[in-house]
């Protein structure tokens, strides 16, 4: 490793390489309703990772015993929602169908809908873990069907999808009738099912703000980092096919610390992906 700031994760090989993970840059910042500034999120994520070691000790694994690729970022026409959605579906399913785990990098939570679209072509059955502070339940979100608010909501109507959310703290009273919650690392290990794909969808505004302000949407009384990774830990041994990490806004963060705890989590989510067989 050379110690410089590159323009693809720690530890990935080439985009021309053949690898068993393939990491994309999913740049969508369109429906955003708070602030945005999530198009820069994969560009920061990848600086941040060459701060970070290869080796994980929470897994007691190292990214240079991974076969994964880092293939750069989707040129998304942006301004131009359905042929960027439409873009990032054609790209979930190709690298579905080439045998390989796609772990995208947004942009904004609505990315998730395209993605699972596409994994469903080869997965129609999965589980969902989902991280956020928002429930993203909504039905439509300021007369909008097709929103950073309503991911989840049109995720489920794809069906054959079971649901695990984490760390969810903010929605309507609708919105949490509806909710699957799992409160505990071992309620969560204990909710999977084994035989049956996973997804996981990392929001990165379930941290505490405190920790992690560079978020578009900000909600106090988040987890912490050491939160996440016991919930991560529960992932073990899962059947994990591909992951998106969304939400992260740079510029929001002069520190740089959220970029770093995007990037520690993304290298985390790498190595428990490499570890189910698909």
């Amino acid at each position: 490793m050379h110690g410089v700031f590159h323009n693809q994760f720690i530890g990935a090989g080439s985009a021309g390489r053949h690898s068993d993970i393939a990491l994309l840059g999913c740049p969508l910042d369109i429906t955003s309703s708070f602030r945005n500034g999530s198009k820069f999120g994969p560009e920061s994520l990848r600086r941040a990772s060459w701060t970070l070691e290869t080796y994980s000790p929470y897994c007691d694994r190292d990214l240079e015993d991974i076969n994964f690729a880092d293939m750069g970022d989707l040129e998304l026409p942006q301004g131009n929602l359905l042929e960027s959605l439409e873009m990032i579906e054609n790209a979930s399913r190709s690298l579905v169908e080439d045998g390989r785990k796609p772990f995208f990098f947004g942009g904004e939570h609505l990315v998730t809908y395209p993605i699972m679209k596409g994994v469903k072509r080869v997965f129609p059955v999965l589980q969902l873990v989902h991280f956020d502070a928002h429930c993203d339940l909504r039905d439509d979100y300021e007369g909008q069907k097709l929103s950073h608010a309503t991911v989840m909501k049109r995720v489920i109507e794809l069906g054959s999808i079971t649901m695990h959310q984490i760390g969810i703290r903010s929605g309507t009273r609708q919105e949490f009738r509806e909710l699957t919650p799992f409160n505990s690392p071992a309620a969560l290990k204990a909710g999977l099912d084994p035989e049956i794909p996973v997804y996981i969808s990392f929001d990165i505004d379930v941290f505490d703000p405190s920790l992690v302000p560079g978020v578009t949407t900000p909600e106090p009384g988040g987890l912490m980092f050491k939160d996440v990774i016991d919930y991560l830990q529960a992932l073990k041994g899962a059947r994990i096919i591909g992951a998106d990490l969304v939400e992260l806004a740079p510029d929001y963060d002069t520190t740089f610390v959220s970029s770093v705890c995007a990037a520690k989590i993304a290298r985390e989510i790498i190595l428990l992906m490499d570890s189910g067989a698909l």
